[in-house]
């Protein structure tokens, strides 16, 4: 007969910090955070250190294993915390088996980092003692507690935020601007801390600007600018074609000022976004002393818009985008006649030489099923007829000078004289209303409740009026300049003789609109302007 076999239980062994502290003292390591790099604060900080080395040593079950501080860095993200990442990493190699710090807060302003530590240090039979919150992370059967905190402090982290949101958006509208002059090409800051002119950086920025209207792309205003050795606002030689199309883009070289371009989305991830109308922007014009007149800025932002809208003109194309071409002016300019497709630049060899003619894209692709009557024509007969047209332009000063005049008259219209002189008349009849009031209520025989209400509604009207009469008069002050511009040109047509030699692609550009094909004997030449010329091609 078989008897039962006598099992003693032995119970296991958990080996945590407590059950340490039984044989050899607990490496105890401090963690403490500043939530900025100011003075008072650096005071708190080097309080924190002092107290938390006296704490661990007065203990004798405890010995130091470090101090770990962060100062002047957010507590809503761990991944800018190297401090404090590189006390995880000490944990997790086992070198440290408690840690001390003063609040949930301080720990982690993120409910969810704040669980996923403790959760990996409670793994590791290490423990989190938070001072402010009585709570032992070993000691508790429960996350609700720091849960609960940890929300707290979020929280918290989000009414800072907002309040950081407000106080930000309070400036914007009391036109308060700040620059950050290590990326701004051209200014620094001044001693009346507005933006002071750089004059070599701001060549640099003229340079930009005066290449992009003349028809470089950005891809050849980069390989300029590196070949003469121009730094970047950084220092650095390479340029990037964002670089430039921001610098390009940036309205500060025009005096003014767009603020709240961008936005913190979450307080969490700091993640900052373009505001696409999600926030109010604030404009401030003419608050500093401007790189770029205004009228050339506005031209740019519309060349900018145009190549930026092109479409495709090629079935081979993949993408709907177009690709604006710099190399040769007539690819933007020289169009079909018959079917008003773009001309292309194409190179014919024949028994080893070469030809350059300009062809038809609609002809190139689809042979004559679209466009069966246009013509292929050489570039060298195609250049002649083109500088025949622009010296014929030229020969007609009288006619030109009428359209010009003309022009000036249309700009001026466009800025509302008439609507100026009723604003200022008004406003005029707007403050003898006030003073009438004021005469009402110092004999005493009206309701003050209703001259309240008056007052109230002449004072909305004025401050209406006198907006818009500000507009007005900035868009009259820019047909003075754009005036001037005019009458300069005009003083050139009428005394200068102007002749040219050689086919020009940066003038070319200045002076054209359109060159149409009409057929193989002839173009149309539409200049900036309206004014048009047939010439022969011969």
């Amino acid at each position: 007969m078989s008897t039962a076999p006598n099992v003693t239980i032995i119970p296991a062994k958990v080996q945590t910090a407590e059950s340490r502290s039984k044989y050899h003292q607990l490496r105890v390591a401090a963690y403490c955070r500043v939530s900025t790099a100011q003075e008072e604060q650096q005071n708190s900080y080097q309080v924190q250190i002092a107290y938390y080395t006296d704490l661990i040593n007065r203990k004798k079950e405890w010995t130091l294993a470090g101090i770990f501080a962060d100062e002047g860095i957010s507590g809503t993200q761990t991944k800018k915390r190297t401090e404090f990442n590189r006390m995880i990493r000490m944990c997790r190699n086992k070198k440290i088996d408690l840690v001390i710090t003063k609040s949930i807060s301080r720990f982690a302003r993120n409910t969810v980092d704040c669980l996923e530590y403790v959760r990996q240090l409670k793994d590791l039979g290490i423990g989190v003692i938070f001072e402010k919150e009585n709570i032992n992370t070993l000691t508790m059967t429960s996350e609700f507690m720091i849960a609960l905190y940890g929300s707290f402090a979020q929280a918290e982290s989000e009414s800072i935020s907002k309040n950081v949101s407000w106080g930000k958006e309070k400036a914007y509208r009391e036109g308060k601007v700040q620059f950050q002059y290590k990326y701004l090409l051209g200014y620094k800051k001044g001693e009346d801390g507005k933006p002071e002119i750089v004059p070599e950086e701001a060549e640099t920025v003229r340079l930009i600007y005066t290449l992009f209207l003349d028809g470089y792309s950005m891809s050849r205003i980069k390989k300029l600018l590196e070949n003469k050795g121009i730094l970047t606002s950084q220092g650095k030689k390479v340029w990037n074609e964002s670089l430039i199309r921001s610098i390009l883009k940036n309205e500060k070289y025009a005096g003014d000022a767009l603020l709240q371009k961008t936005f913190t989305s979450d307080c969490i991830t700091h993640k900052i976004v373009k505001n696409h109308g999600e926030r109010p922007m604030y404009l401030v014009t003419d608050h500093h002393e401007p790189i770029i007149d205004r009228d050339t800025y506005n031209r740019v932002q519309q060349e900018l818009a145009r190549r930026s809208s092109k479409r495709k003109i090629s079935d081979k194309t993949t993408t709907e985008q177009g690709k604006y071409s710099s190399k040769y002016a007539l690819t933007e300019l020289l169009i079909c006649g018959k079917c008003g497709t773009p001309y292309r630049r194409t190179t014919w060899t024949s028994r080893g030489k070469k030809l350059i003619v300009w062809r038809c894209i609609s002809r190139l692709e689809h042979g004559k099923r679209y466009c069966p009557d246009s013509p292929t024509i050489k570039e060298e007969q195609l250049h002649k007829a083109i500088i025949r047209a622009i010296n014929n332009y030229y020969s007609c000063g009288n006619d030109v000078e009428k359209i010009l005049k003309a022009n000036i008259s249309n700009v001026l219209e466009c800025h509302g004289q008439e609507e100026i002189a009723a604003i200022e008349k008004r406003l005029k009849e707007i403050d003898k209303a006030r003073s009438d009031l004021i005469s009402l209520i110092a004999t005493g025989g009206c309701d003050e409740d209703k001259l309240d209400s008056e007052f109230e509604k002449l004072y909305e009207e004025e401050q209406s009026l006198s907006e818009r009469l500000a507009m007005l008069k900035s868009k009259n002050q820019t047909s003075a300049e754009t005036q001037a511009k005019l009458d300069k040109i005009i003083d050139m047509i009428e005394h200068e003789k102007f002749e040219l030699e050689t086919f020009d692609n940066v003038l070319i550009r200045k002076l054209i609109e359109c060159v149409k094909v009409l057929s193989k004997t002839e173009i149309l030449v539409i200049f900036k302007g309206g004014y048009e010329v047939r010439t022969e091609i011969e």
